[in-house]
């Protein structure tokens, strides 16, 4: 605020403040029809794949199979899911995949932003090159780690346990660069300096300083997080049985057979996307809020 708007009325400072709204650098953007026509198009290009699926799920196996395919609902819906739950048992795998999803996300989420402010803002040795050694993970197909890996976990006699698919994946590479890479510009050193004069703990400020600067990357991070190791199939499928499966790998079950039910196993792929979009939506808003937070504050 200037010193003439300091000296002037209240009605003439709010005046101005309504002026420089409407013509200054703060002013309100409004997208015009164009803009509105390429989001409507770009939404429905996303959307057809799960409308498509919500289709066949409601359909026949006899009825997809023919020319053209159905554009529209059909009344087995309800029947092709529960028969999709019954045959992959998708009961035990819900509950396995809420279980390793969630325990993957939250210790990635905790570790990645305590490993992110270490590289950012503390200071020792070799740090660089630690750095660089993590980044340099990323690089390595993780296929190639899949022999090792499981003769690891079998020699822990974690065969088809969960904890086989939670172990490897409690932190990553990428959450530990992405976390750093926030935390440099959005953590300003002089804020953890202070509270050290004031004296705070390395833990009190973790906990009061850094984890609310990070809180909007964390979520972010958070649900790409869960979304992966919800879809995760590679490994789930080598290192569990049907006995004790995660979503993916029970879905696996429904493509098995002479001839399978197509519509059986689109209404598989329905059950387990649901809860990813249940998750946005209960979760999309406080996500979206926190990186237009963080965006306000760079």
């Amino acid at each position: 605020m200037t010193t003439t708007e300091l000296t002037a009325p209240p009605g003439v400072r709010k005046e101005e403040r309504r002026r420089r709204g409407r013509t200054g650098a703060g002013r309100q953007m409004h997208a015009g029809p164009v803009t509105y026509v390429v989001l409507a198009v770009f939404a429905l290009v996303s959307l057809a794949p799960l409308v498509w699926t919500a289709i066949a799920a409601s359909r026949t196996d006899r009825r997809l199979a023919q020319s053209p395919p159905p554009l529209w609902f059909g009344g087995n819906l309800f029947k092709n899911l529960q028969s999709a739950w019954d045959e992959a048992g998708l009961g035990t795998a819900m509950v396995n995949s809420v279980v390793v999803a969630g325990t993957i996300t939250l210790s990635t989420v905790l570790f990645s932003t305590l490993a992110g402010f270490a590289f950012a803002k503390l200071r020792f040795r070799f740090s660089n090159l630690l750095l660089l050694l993590t980044i340099g993970t990323m690089m390595i197909p993780p296929q190639l780690a899949v022999v090792p890996l499981y003769l690891w976990m079998s020699d822990l006699g974690w065969s088809n346990q969960l904890q086989t698919v939670i172990l490897p994946s409690l932190v990553t590479a990428f959450g530990t660069f992405f976390m750093r890479q926030y935390l440099v510009q959005a953590l300003p050193t002089e804020l953890i300096e202070a509270a050290r004069v004031d004296g705070a703990s390395s833990l009190r400020i973790v906990w009061h300083v850094v984890f609310p600067a990070a809180r909007p990357a964390m979520a972010v991070l958070g649900l790409l997080t869960f979304v992966f190791a919800w879809n995760d199939f590679l490994w789930p499928i080598i290192a569990l049985n049907q006995q004790n499966p995660t979503v993916q790998v029970a879905l696996n079950s429904l493509g098995t057979g002479y001839v399978p039910d197509q519509a059986v196993i689109m209404a598989g792929a329905l059950l387990g996307t649901l809860p990813l979009l249940v998750a946005f939506l209960l979760f999309g808003k406080q996500i979206v809020g926190g990186i237009m937070q963080g965006a306000i504050k760079g």
